[in-house]
């Protein structure tokens, strides 16, 4: 990295998926005014929906969200410059999430269209090996076009012993793994976690301190608290809604500030990403900040700064958070990038 600032990666829609983007988009970051300075696509690779870092190497990981699932990594360079390391299956269609486990030893994929798990082993210096294990959720919800299956939408790591979270949109469901290091499989810890129904569980955040998490649903608005046990098990504390605007609000990502003071919740159709206090037993709305555009797909948390991707305004809107009130305040002219729907400092 030179010392201009940071680069910043985005993933987004190709045209495989209907989208404007031809791959990866890079973008120095002035860390002192948040700024970003678009570099251009590092990569042309097919809708690179989700994008994760490994934890010690400079590799890049992406979802390739299509029919046949793909995953594929690159080597990271100067200026944010990409070396393709190569691609493997995921066993599944539409892959949507992805993520890296803390240790830098395996990357867990999450396959939407068909509801599954992949797990790929990677090597010393972060590269994938063939995929070990693919656990295939069974079920649906009561919502018959969105819930006709299971749709898996986010695989969260965690830290420590604790298991694997799984969010399941399609069933309504959060499960729960323990990773064998030896085989890369998946040993599923009982019982699952049961939200709502109908509430489309997309996303989920995990507090600093290891004792909560918040869980957005994407079908019903609504942003769900609960109790993290020592041994992981999920205990519900309550409901809030994810915004108070009027209109189809529709969730998509969700995040603690490091400090663990606050909660940011992206909603799609009102474009608003909500503010909410974590003092209390449950989230308390702040404040509602308007996004500039309709569809707030993800946002990043860098320092004082907030990056949020709107993916059908074509744009990366900068914001500035306020340290003590948590609220942001948009800065500069927002950044154009075709189809952006992860931001990845």
């Amino acid at each position: 990295m030179s010392g201009q600032g940071e680069v910043v990666h985005i993933g987004g829609y190709t045209a495989q998926s209907g989208g404007r983007g031809s791959g990866i988009v890079a973008a120095r970051r002035d860390p002192g005014t948040g700024a970003l300075t678009p570099l251009g696509t590092v990569a042309v690779t097919p809708s690179p929906s989700f994008l994760a870092r490994h934890p010690t190497r400079p590799v890049l990981y992406a979802v390739n969200e299509l029919t046949d699932g793909e995953i594929s990594a690159w080597r990271v360079g100067a200026d944010g410059a990409l070396d393709p390391l190569g691609s493997w299956s995921t066993g599944g269609a539409e892959p949507c999430h992805l993520a890296v486990r803390p240790g830098g030893d395996h990357l867990l994929a999450a396959n939407y269209g068909s509801g599954s798990i992949a797990v790929f082993p990677l090597d010393p210096q972060g590269v994938p090996g063939e995929r070990t294990d693919l656990v295939v959720h069974e079920g649906h919800g009561p919502d018959p076009e969105r819930q006709d299956s299971a749709h898996a939408h986010m695989v969260s790591p965690g830290t420590g012993r604790g298991p694997i979270l799984a969010v399941d949109l399609g069933t309504d469901s959060v499960y729960r793994y323990d990773l064998d290091d030896a085989s890369g499989r998946l040993v599923p810890r009982a019982p699952r976690i049961r939200t709502t129904p109908g509430s489309g569980p997309r996303h989920l955040a995990r507090h600093p301190d290891g004792q909560r998490c918040y869980l957005v649903g994407e079908l019903d608005a609504s942003v769900t608290a609960y109790e993290v046990t020592d041994d992981g098990a999920l205990h519900q504390r309550g409901r809030v809604e994810a915004s108070e605007r009027s209109g189809h609000v529709q969730p998509s990502e969700v995040t603690v500030a490091p400090d663990g003071r606050f909660l940011y919740v992206a909603n799609r159709g009102v474009g608003t990403v909500a503010v909410f206090a974590l003092a209390g037993e449950l989230p308390e709305l702040v404040t509602e900040v308007d996004t500039g555009g309709e569809w707030p797909r993800h946002f990043a948390l860098v320092g004082e700064h907030l990056y949020v991707a709107d993916e059908r305004a074509d744009m990366v809107r900068v914001f500035r958070r306020d340290a003590d009130t948590g609220v942001p305040e948009a800065v500069g002219e927002p950044v154009p990038v075709p189809s952006p729907t992860c931001v990845l400092p």
